[in-house]
């Protein structure tokens, strides 16, 4: 069994220029959950100025909380971000750390070893820190891929491999990274959960519901383009999915 944490909402929403108005962000998280996903990163706790199409993360947090049993996710890139996530109630934070001086200056306005301490001041949280501790424990951490080459399904499976259990994907493989080039796009949903589940991976995921998902996406965003090999080719005749999670 793995776990497929849709980033879509945040991830993929920051690198579109268009802004999903919130009454359509609430109903593609609603068909999200419903096909089966259980971890979601629903938006970023940064200055509306800089990232206008999260704006509302505080609203759209207030409503995934309302749905049980769903690992709520936001990106924070300080302690100022953080607190306010925590108060929103978020349940997981994404941390960005990157190894490279001149991303980190461009995503976060920080180099490295500033993001490191960033990180030090969020986990002198106590309480946060033993969460995580307890969570993570020793396990392999989540693999976050871009399908730059159209690798990144192959790349999910080499992690998968050595012991990782966690992937982060986006519903019609929507975003990418405005400061790494040649990050075209994320691993497509769709297709990821349809590899695990075709080498008898079990994923929770209602593949069939997952494809629905993309109605609101369409809607909330017209014109932007969605990508997948499984949407475009569907499903095998005959293939059915076992075990599929029914909500």
């Amino acid at each position: 069994m793995v776990l497929i944490s849709e980033v879509g909402p945040h991830d993929g929403l920051q690198s579109v220029r268009a802004t999903m108005a919130t009454a359509h962000k609430l109903r593609w998280i609603d068909a999200l959950v419903a096909a089966g996903l259980r971890e979601i990163e629903v938006g970023s706790f940064v200055p509306a100025d800089l990232l206008p199409q999260l704006a509302d993360t505080a609203e759209v947090v207030r409503h995934a909380l309302t749905h049980p049993g769903v690992t709520v996710m936001a990106l924070v890139p300080n302690l100022r971000g953080a607190q306010a996530a925590l108060h929103c109630g978020v349940h997981k934070l994404t941390i960005p750390v990157s190894a490279s001086a001149a991303h980190s200056m461009a995503n976060v306005r920080r180099t490295p070893a500033q993001m490191v301490q960033v990180v030090r001041a969020i986990a002198e949280l106590r309480r946060l820190f033993t969460r995580l501790r307890a969570t993570i424990g020793d396990r392999a951490g989540a693999a976050h891929m871009h399908n730059t080459r159209g690798l990144g399904l192959a790349n999910c499976l080499a992690a998968y491999d050595v012991g990782v259990q966690t992937f982060d994907s986006s519903l019609g493989g929507l975003g990418g990274c405005p400061y790494a080039p040649g990050a075209s796009g994320n691993v497509v949903t769709e297709d990821l959960v349809f590899m695990f589940e075709a080498m008898g991976v079990g994923t929770g995921v209602d593949i069939e519901k997952l494809m629905a998902a993309r109605a609101p996406l369409r809607a909330g965003l017209p014109g932007e383009p969605v990508y997948g090999m499984i949407p475009q080719s569907g499903l095998p005749r005959g293939w059915t999915q076992p075990g599929a999670r029914h909500v």
